[in-house]
Order: C-alpha cells, then sequence, then structure tokens
C-alpha cells in the first residue's frame, strides 16, 4: 500500500488523481463525501467511482452498511478494478480503514490513499489511525513532484458518457407459414432489401443449428426408443431428457439476442429446417409471437442496456435480477425460484428446476434453461458472490429472493431500474416457448445438406 502525502494541498494532484483513473480499465479514484465519517458513506462513494451511483436519487433504495461493502467487493471481483486512489485520506477514521484494509484482503487491489496534509498534527493522526487498522506496510511519499510521478499519466482514450444508442435492422412482418413454406414464402412476399436481411437470419439459424447437432448430439442407436415395425423404420424416438435440455439450451442461445419477435421466428424456422436435414423433427408452438421467452419478451442486453442497469442499480442481487428479466422473458414466479447452485460456474447459463421444486418426490423432469448472454455474465457473477458473502447463506437459497420476495419490492426494483420490461407487459401463464419445444429422431436415412444455405439472390434465374 502507498501513502502519498500532499503536504502543499496542490489543486495539480487532485486533478492528475482524477485524470489518471478510468474504471474501463480497472482504475478508480475515490473522493469521500465531505463531512461524514459512516464506512457506509465511504462504500457508496466508491460504487460511485465505479459508476454505479443510482442511489444518488432520493427515492431509490439504501444500503446499509454491511451490504453496502460486500456490493464494492462483488463488483470490484466481477468488473476487474486493481488499482484505487482514495483522496482526503487524513480525514478517514480508523473503521473507514478497516473497511479498507479487509476490501484490499479480499480482493488484492492496490491500494493508495492521497492524503493532504498542511498540518503535521494532521499525519500524525493518520499515522495512529493507520496502526489502529492494522496498515503497516504503507510505502510513503512526499513532496508535490514526487506525488505526481508515483499517480501516473493521465487515462488515455477514456470512454465519458453512455454508449451509443442500440441499432438494428426492423424486419418486416414474417408470413405465419410452417417450416416448410417459411423461405418460400418470404421470398415470394417481401422486397429485395427485407429478404436480404430475413434470409440473414434464416441461414444463420441453420448454420447454428447444423453446427450444435454435429458437436453435441449423437444419433440413438437404432433399438433405443423406437418400434421396429414389419419392414418399416422404427417409430419416432423423442428426445431423452438430456436431450431436451440440451435442446432447450441451444435454442435459448439461439434467441436470446435476437432484436425483435421477427428476427426470432427466422432463426427458429430456419433451425428446424437443420433439423430435418439430420433426420430430426423440431416441432415449436404453431404461433410464436403470442407466446413467451428468449427472443420475443427479451431485451438484447446491449452496452447501453448493460450500462443503465449498473448506473442505476449498485446493488449487484437487484442488478442481476433486472437483467435476468431481460435476458430470459420468462416470469417471475419461475425466476423466483432461482438458486444459487443455478448459475454455472462459467456463469453461461440459468438452469432452474421448477418441477422438482413443485412437485416434491416426484421424478425430475427437464429444467428450465436459459443462456445469459456474455454481457450479463458480469452481473450474475456479483449476484452469486454477493449472495456467498451474506451470513447464514447455503447454495439452495433463492438468489432473488430479496428482489421478487413481495411487490413493494419488486415495484421498487422496477422504480429503479426505469425502463420498460416486456415480460411483464406480455404475461404468459404456459411454458415458455423454448421449454414447449420438443424433437423426435426420425430415424430415416439423412439427406445431403450443406451445412450454410447458399443465399436467396444465388438461387434467383
Amino acid at each position: 500500500m502507498r501513502l502519498l502525502l500532499d503536504g502543499d494541498d496542490d489543486h495539480a494532484v487532485h486533478r492528475a488523481a482524477y485524470q489518471w483513473a478510468d474504471p474501463a480499465r480497472g482504475r478508480i479514484t475515490v473522493d469521500p463525501t465531505p463531512h461524514t465519517t459512516s464506512p457506509a458513506y465511504l462504500a457508496l462513494d466508491m460504487l460511485r467511482a465505479m459508476g454505479r451511483d443510482g442511489f444518488s436519487r432520493p427515492e431509490a433504495e439504501r444500503m446499509s452498511t454491511d451490504p453496502a461493502w460486500r456490493a464494492v467487493t462483488c463488483w470490484t471481483l466481477a468488473t476487474g478494478v486493481h488499482e484505487v486512489i482514495v483522496l482526503r485520506a487524513h480525514r478517514l477514521t480508523t473503521e473507514r480503514l478497516r473497511r479498507l484494509a479487509a476490501w484490499r484482503a479480499d480482493t488484492g487491489i492496490r491500494l493508495t490513499l492521497l492524503a493532504h496534509t498542511p498540518e503535521q498534527t494532521d499525519f500524525q493522526r493518520l499515522l495512529e489511525h493507520l496502526t489502529a487498522a492494522e496498515l503497516v506496510d504503507v510505502a510513503t511519499v512526499r513532496g508535490t513532484a514526487a506525488v505526481l510521478e508515483a499517480i501516473g499519466p493521465a487515462a488515455t482514450g477514456r470512454r465519458i458518457g453512455p454508449p451509443p444508442h442500440d441499432h438494428a435492422h426492423p424486419l418486416p412482418t414474417l408470413p405465419r407459414s410452417g417450416w416448410a413454406a417459411f423461405r418460400a414464402d418470404f421470398w415470394r412476399r417481401q422486397n429485395t432489401t427485407d429478404v436480404a436481411h430475413t434470409d440473414g437470419q434464416y441461414r444463420a439459424g441453420y448454420a447454428a443449428a447444423r453446427t450444435w447437432l454435429t458437436r453435441t448430439l449423437l444419433p440413438p442407436p437404432a433399438s433405443v426408443g423406437g418400434i421396429e415395425s414389419v419392414g418399416g423404420p422404427a417409430e419416432p424416438a423423442p428426445f431423452t431428457l438430456q436431450e431436451t435440455e440440451a435442446l432447450r439450451l441451444f435454442l435459448a442461445r439461439l434467441t436470446v439476442l435476437s432484436p425483435s419477435a421477427a428476427h426470432t421466428v427466422a432463426r427458429v424456422r430456419g433451425a428446424q429446417a437443420a433439423f430435418l436435414s439430420r433426420s430430426l423433427l423440431l416441432n415449436v408452438p404453431d404461433d410464436l409471437t403470442s407466446c413467451a421467452g428468449p427472443g420475443l419478451t427479451t431485451v438484447p442486453l446491449t452496452p447501453r442496456t448493460v450500462h443503465t442497469i449498473t448506473v442505476r442499480l449498485p446493488n449487484p442481487l437487484r442488478a442481476a435480477a433486472i437483467a435476468a428479466l431481460l435476458f430470459t422473458g420468462t416470469d417471475k414466479s419461475l425466476l423466483s425460484m432461482t438458486q444459487i447452485t443455478s448459475v454455472d460456474k462459467d456463469g453461461t447459463t440459468v438452469a432452474i428446476d421448477r418441477d422438482s421444486r413443485i412437485n416434491i418426490g416426484e421424478e425430475p423432469g427437464p429444467r428450465h434453461l436459459y443462456a445469459v448472454p456474455p454481457r450479463a455474465r458480469t452481473l450474475l457473477h456479483a449476484a452469486v458472490e454477493f449472495r456467498r458473502r451474506t451470513p447464514r447463506t447455503a447454495d439452495n437459497h433463492g438468489l432473488f429472493a430479496n428482489c421478487f420476495g413481495t411487490t413493494p419490492r419488486f415495484e421498487a426494483l422496477i422504480a429503479d431500474a426505469g425502463f420498460p420490461v416486456p415480460a411483464l407487459a406480455h404475461t404468459h401463464a404456459g411454458d415458455d416457448w423454448h421449454t414447449a419445444a420438443r424433437c423426435w429422431h426420425l430415424h430415416t436415412p439423412a439427406p445431403p445438406a450443406p451445412d450454410v444455405l447458399p443465399r436467396l439472390g444465388e438461387l434467383r434465374p
């Protein structure tokens, strides 16, 4: 740990410390709120330095001292913050320094305290507080020139403000045809530009399905799941429990970042064609646009969306809860069953075992699986860490229990987020569409088919 002593209280030192900070690269400068001594305020100041200042609104939810410091620790670990400068160090109390010491021990960050001490008594008091907080491995730097050199050069290329607005090319109204006639129908009905965009989504779904089937799914033995008929092939065999779960996860990954329901429909129709090319029959609900789930009642987690979530919701649990509502598109009653162990180790999958929790003692069925978009994985990781560090917590406890437990809490969560959640406006009592999907092995020879479909324009005479 370093202690920088700015004896002249030079404004250039303040400016250098602020210009050095770059949260996107793991460097933050914390300026404690004046005239406060509460450790909770210091934690909120640190969250603000990380770009999480939604608690500044008068009606926003407050965090007490211990949750606030848990949030600081979890965001530090999840976002890769590794260097911190704390200003006004000569005004820090012993309790605040103890919190900083514990945070440093938990995260391994490089901590720098910048003290503006024109009086010798201020410096002496700071040394006493550091000793009481057991921060004894301190390297002291004195003098304005030496302090400026220790801080280092200003950050270059630092992003200021939120990311740009999202944009995706809208698709026209698509035909309500089944997968067999879907491509031919939109080819006949749409103009050249719309055909190119729609067919791009269709071919993407086809290629993704062919790749997934090659890497993941093996054809079952002829004697398993089928009933041989005299002189004919076996009857179609439904997917096993493990295959059904894998299928649900594939469909969620295929559509979780879809900009609209039309994009989802085009991708799924392409995937159905790819499945049939491998002698597999993939059946999804007839009217996909009336269903809920990934790609239909979800919001793509773009950089701007994630920025909005992290700024407005400094509590890791609440940020992850809103993100989960946006990328699963499912009902909050199902999300409320999410356990700590529902999130896999890499934060790429959420698996909710609803059937075993409702029907205790019965044979387990396929779990509800959802793909976590890359930009949401940091939020899920921080939330899991936050819950694990909460006293008296076990792995089977609910991950979002404090967010969906009561109506007032849930309404406060939505109000703090400040943007619409499609899953709440489009309530759907049944299963999500990818959970209602079914697939069968047809036990027929697979026709020759390419892994990548040619563009429709290449087929025109």
